[in-house]
This record gives C-alpha cells, sequence and structure tokens, in this order.
C-alpha cells in the first residue's frame, strides 16, 4: 500500500426530512448566494423547501448553471457573490452545479484573471464557504474539493482541486432524486461506476481493504442502477445509489492505492468540442482504453471481472477470455444503464469519426494531456488508438 493522509472534512446530513438541520449550519448573519440549474427544483418542490430553509439568511440566487458549468455563466455569479458581498454559497442540484460553486468560492477572493485558478493552477486565497444540497447523485463533488469547469469560448474543459472550497456540509436526501429524468439516472450511475474504475482498475499495490471497498460499491451500482431506471421513487434504491455516488469519489477508496484519470481526461475534451454528458464520454472512452492498456492492467482487470460479475468461470487470471469477458461486462452495464458506448452513437455536430478524433487530440496536447493514466504512458498516438477503437 502507498503512503496517503486521508481527511475528510464534509459532514453529510443523510435522509428524508434532513433538510430541517441546514439552518443550524448557516453564518452568523448570513449573506447567502443560492446557486443553482435550470429551474427544475422550482417544478419538483426543493426549490420551496431550500427558500424556507434560509428564510432567516440574506439570499441572493443564481440561477442557470448548465450542465458541465461554463466559466462564462460563473463568472457571472462571481460578480454577484462580490457585489452582495456574501459571506457564503449554497449549491443546490448535481456535480455541476456544486463544481460551479467551487470556482465561484475560490474567484471571489482571486485578485486576477480567475481564468488561471484552472489554466495555470494559480493559487487562491480565503474562498467563500460552501454548503450543498445534492439532487443528482453522480459526482461525488458533494464531499470532495475537485472542480471541472468549461470554457466555450476556447472549447476547453479542465479541473482544479482544493480542500479549502471542499463543501462543509452536504445534504443528502434520496427524496430529492424522484423526479430525475431517466438520462439523468443512467448518467449518474455510469459517472459513479467510472469513478471507482479510475481508482481501482491499475496494478494491485496489496490494498486488499480499498479494493473490497471499491468493489462493493461497483457491485451496488450493477444492482441498484437498473432498479433505479424501472423505480425511480423507490426510497431504498435512490439512498444506495447515492450513498454509493458519494463514496465513489470522497477519497477514500483512492487513497494508498495508484490511480489512472485517463478515461476522464479523454472524455473531457469529448465535452468541450461536441457537448456529449460527461457520463457519455466515459462510456465511450473506458472500454477502449481498457482494451488498449490490458497487458499493464490485466490482473486487476480479472479481478474485476471475477469479484464483481461473476466470471470466475471464464478461467481465471489465467484465461484467454477473462479480459475481454471484463470488458464487454463493462459495455453490458452501461447499456443495461441506456448509456450508448460508441462515439458514432452520438452527434458529432456533423463531424466524421476521423475528423473528431483529429480534433480530440489535439485538444489533449493543447491542454497539456499527453502522458496521463497511471504509468503517465498515455501519450497522443496511444490516446488517438483508444479512440478509433471508439467508434
Amino acid at each position: 500500500m502507498l503512503n496517503f493522509t486521508f481527511k475528510n472534512q464534509t459532514e453529510i446530513l443523510f435522509g428524508k426530512g434532513q433538510i430541517s438541520e441546514v439552518p443550524a449550519r448557516l453564518p452568523a448573519n448570513a449573506k447567502v448566494l443560492f446557486l443553482y440549474g435550470g429551474g427544475s427544483i422550482k417544478k419538483n418542490g426543493i426549490y420551496d423547501q431550500v427558500v424556507n430553509a434560509l428564510k432567516d439568511a440574506e439570499v441572493f440566487e443564481f440561477s442557470g448553471v448548465e450542465p458541465n458549468p461554463s466559466y462564462e455563466t460563473l463568472i457571472k455569479a462571481v460578480d454577484v457573490a462580490r457585489t452582495n458581498e456574501v459571506n457564503f454559497i449554497l449549491a443546490v442540484g448535481g456535480g455541476s452545479v456544486i463544481d460551479g460553486a467551487k470556482f465561484v468560492a475560490a474567484a471571489h477572493n482571486f485578485d486576477g484573471e480567475p481564468w488561471d485558478i484552472l489554466a495555470k493552477g494559480a493559487t487562491f486565497e480565503n474562498p467563500l464557504p460552501i454548503g450543498a444540497v445534492l439532487t443528482l447523485p453522480a459526482t461525488g463533488s458533494e464531499s470532495n474539493g475537485n472542480s471541472v469547469v468549461t470554457k466555450k469560448e476556447t472549447s476547453q474543459k479542465l479541473a482544479f482541486a482544493s480542500e479549502t472550497v471542499q463543501p462543509q456540509f452536504a445534504l443528502l436526501d434520496p427524496e430529492f432524486t424522484f423526479s430525475l429524468p431517466p438520462r439523468q439516472i443512467s448518467n449518474g450511475a455510469v459517472d459513479a461506476f467510472v469513478h471507482v474504475i479510475e481508482q481501482y482498475l491499475t496494478y494491485p499495490v496489496n490494498a486488499p481493504l480499498q479494493d473490497r471497498f471499491a468493489e462493493g460499491i461497483l457491485q451496488t451500482l450493477i444492482v441498484e442502477g437498473p432498479k433505479a431506471l424501472e423505480n425511480p421513487e423507490d426510497y431504498d434504491v435512490r439512498a444506495n445509489v447515492m450513498w454509493s455516488a458519494t463514496m465513489a469519489l470522497n477519497g477514500l477508496i483512492g487513497k494508498g492505492v495508484p490511480q489512472d484519470w485517463a478515461t476522464h481526461m479523454i472524455g473531457h475534451e469529448l465535452t468541450a468540442i461536441y457537448g456529449l454528458d460527461h457520463a457519455q464520454t466515459l462510456a465511450i472512452v473506458l472500454p477502449s482504453l481498457m482494451k488498449v492498456q490490458a497487458e499493464s492492467k490485466k490482473e486487476k482487470i480479472a479481478q474485476l471481472g471475477q469479484r464483481v460479475f461473476g466470471l470466475a468461470g471464464a478461467g481465471g487470471v489465467g484465461s484467454e477470455h477473462i479480459i475481454d469477458d471484463t470488458i464487454q461486462a463493462v459495455v453490458n452495464f452501461f447499456e443495461d444503464m441506456g448509456v450508448e458506448t460508441k462515439m458514432s452513437d452520438y452527434d458529432l455536430n456533423g463531424d466524421s469519426t476521423e475528423v473528431a478524433i483529429d480534433k480530440l487530440i489535439a485538444n489533449l496536447e493543447k491542454n497539456g494531456m499527453t502522458a496521463i493514466g497511471e504509468h503517465g504512458d498515455i501519450d497522443p498516438a496511444k490516446a488517438r488508438k483508444i479512440l478509433e477503437l471508439s467508434v
């Protein structure tokens, strides 16, 4: 097991009715930036519950944070926060809104061009504190310090991370997910699944507890994800999916083990250029990446097949079939969740897959993603091979 430090500062308020706990966690004389997305929370009753929880605070609303939040939108929220001298951000939504809140928090007191936080790794001080009310379990952003933002002007999707912008608390009420449309249920389960894979599917370092944690989350998603599609208002199913998505990326299962994240880096370019849903890009890239990296990942791929998908009968680690069978099992799960796994299944704005691949590789190079993966051995040539297998 590798050396690590671990601290998760986010207080989780899990379960129905827990929104009543939010007022006690706001600062004194709270001036709150209430940040949310396209307005669905006004249709399902969540908005009214949040407004009631904020009744004793001074509130400034900012709506319209997109899926894959854009810099262009978030910089407007920064202006609202600065103009009104807010002292707290409450993000109500899925990972995009929470990621956006982290950027707003970091940029609020930043002296300079805020995009530099993402593009140049610029340091920032005294970010605004954040709370989260989760409505879409997927990214785990509610209990980590990671944020991904897209700049439409330059077709760049970049990330930054700091524990200083990790939410102080996160409300996880499974009932808040009942009204999600099937596409978002599907995307959420696939996103959480790949988050686990990025921390698990590397190479053995004798970390059996982390492996078993990861396998438990994967198995839960495989079983409960399709159930959530069949019956979105099954409280227990929604609770299991919600908690799995949080545990997938709260830092725990990735401690002491190597991590990959190349699937995400390549997938980000598909979103930046073509606007595909984040989970859709992961479903496109991961199976092909597993094929290209099969030799260096073979022990963990076989372990995934045996322990998670029950493929021990395929012949074990030494079987010539276990790798292919495991990759196909991953594809089957994605497609069972209604998420297609080939570039040709999606609208690429009229581009052929050949043209698209050229654009994607150029963007990877522009953004410095030229040595990714747990071994740093996925260069542009290998990324091209992965994408060519994904058409």
